[in-house]
């Protein structure tokens, strides 16, 4: 009996101590190092810059400069919080389109197309907001998806075994990974096929 009034007795004296311990305040608590508390810089990525360095993606690159439609992508990730998705080809995806494009003349090449129909393209491969690649998985449940141009262009995702597939009428388009996610900004590279309006 007197074995566990011991036990209790210091168990009840290491709480009332670690207890002490816990609620000590600092009495010289650091100085503020400027009068005005500033938040976080956000990060910013330059997108042009990261489809330069991280893959083969110059013709895609190319064309949204030419269009313009790069700096309309950036405002978006930089500017609203709720960011912007990027779906973007890779070079062979390109060449391989204009291997078919010479087999079969079903729809026009895009040397071809206006600037207005080829920016259209390129906003046709964003999605006005940032999802993971997890949650582009998940969109197949809301397909058709509108994309960055508009409601009338909308994209249909399917996912099977892990496997996310961007469909369109000319193609099956598969996203390989993420080249890039960042708290707003979210870019996926695709196979090889080109889901065009």
């Amino acid at each position: 009996m007197v074995f566990k009034k011991i036990i209790f007795a210091t168990a009840v004296l290491a709480v009332a101590l670690s207890s002490l311990a816990v609620a000590h305040e600092t009495k010289n608590p650091a100085a503020p190092s400027s009068p005005i508390d500033l938040p976080p810089p956000v990060h910013h990525v330059d997108l042009a810059d990261l489809l330069d360095v991280a893959g083969p993606f110059q013709t895609f690159l190319n064309y949204m400069q030419k269009t313009s439609v790069i700096e309309t992508i950036q405002s978006q990730a930089d500017h609203t919080k709720a960011g912007i998705t990027i779906f973007v080809p890779r070079d062979p995806a390109f060449a391989a389109l204009k291997k078919k494009k010479k087999k079969k003349k079903t729809t026009p090449a895009i040397a071809s197309l206006t600037k207005a129909q080829l920016k259209s393209l390129q906003l046709y491969h964003a999605l006005p907001r940032f999802y993971s690649l997890a949650e582009v998985g998940s969109l197949r449940w809301l397909s058709p998806v509108a994309t960055f141009a508009g409601s009338q262009y909308t994209l249909n995702l399917t996912e099977d075994i892990g496997t996310i597939r961007v469909r369109s009428a000319w193609s099956n388009a598969k996203i390989g990974s993420t080249v890039y996610q960042g708290r707003v900004q979210g870019v996926c590279h695709m196979g090889h096929g080109i889901p065009t309006i």
